[in-house]
């Protein structure tokens, strides 16, 4: 089903936003692929399915659905030292640097399937402001697509999840922030416009996305995409 540019401008007004990390704001699928495909490889696993089921999910849920006969805390620091060690093309992804030079940290904050450790280290290798206070993996007993990381996220701003906007460009991601009661606004980054039902809106890239400070809150604008077969806004 094709896709095409809406006419009409979208402006919303939350309170906060709540960024997914890789694909949002960092592009990180070749340090991704190469470290699932060489543990799917060592661990008898076909490596496209891993790499699939690993996409917007944490690393140690991944672990768990595909050998849970594995030590799953053991699995997860050698994956994470393999994820953290290669940076190769790793770098903040285009229309990011201008938005995050206008937010104020106040009023925004990552919510991510990744460690801490590997978060930090990649937002720090790509150039990304990193906040003070992030929702990462080891913060929430159950990651993407439950709403538990959007819910903990909204908490950290001091903001209830209906005054924030979720960014995400996984079909997880999306299904997690809407789950928690965030509008969610989501890029066609790693997923198709079919698979991200659960958005809102959907945007190309954080290109075509416009943010500035408004009193004590956001104005955020977008020309979402439409599905031309149905001709409406999602």
């Amino acid at each position: 089903m094709g896709i095409g540019l809406a006419e009409s401008l979208v402006v919303v007004h939350p309170r906060g936003i709540l960024f997914d990390m890789d694909g949002v704001l960092i592009s990180s699928l070749g340090s991704v692929e190469r470290s699932w495909e060489t543990w799917a490889r060592s661990r008898g696993i076909d490596a496209e399915l891993a790499i699939r089921t690993a996409h917007g999910r944490r690393a140690i849920e991944t672990v768990r659905m595909l050998r849970p006969d594995l030590n799953d805390q053991q699995e997860l620091d050698w994956i994470e030292e393999m994820e953290v060690a290669d940076n190769v093309g790793l770098e903040m992804l285009h229309g990011v640097g201008p938005i995050l030079e206008a937010l104020p940290e106040k009023y925004w904050t990552v919510v991510t399937s990744a460690t801490e450790r590997l978060a930090r280290s990649r937002m720090a290798h790509g150039g990304v402001p990193v906040p003070a206070r992030i929702v990462s993996a080891e913060m929430v007993t159950q990651g993407k697509p439950d709403a538990e990381p959007y819910r903990r996220g909204a908490e950290l701003l001091g903001l209830d999840p209906a005054e924030c906007l979720v960014i995400e460009d996984s079909a997880s991601g999306a299904q997690a922030g809407h789950a928690a009661g965030c509008k969610v606004l989501a890029t066609l980054f790693s997923h198709s416009l079919e698979s991200l039902s659960d958005a809102d809106w959907i945007v190309r890239s954080l290109e075509d996305v416009r943010v500035r400070v408004e009193g004590d809150g956001l104005e955020v604008r977008f020309t979402p995409v439409v599905r031309e077969a149905a001709g409406t806004h999602l």
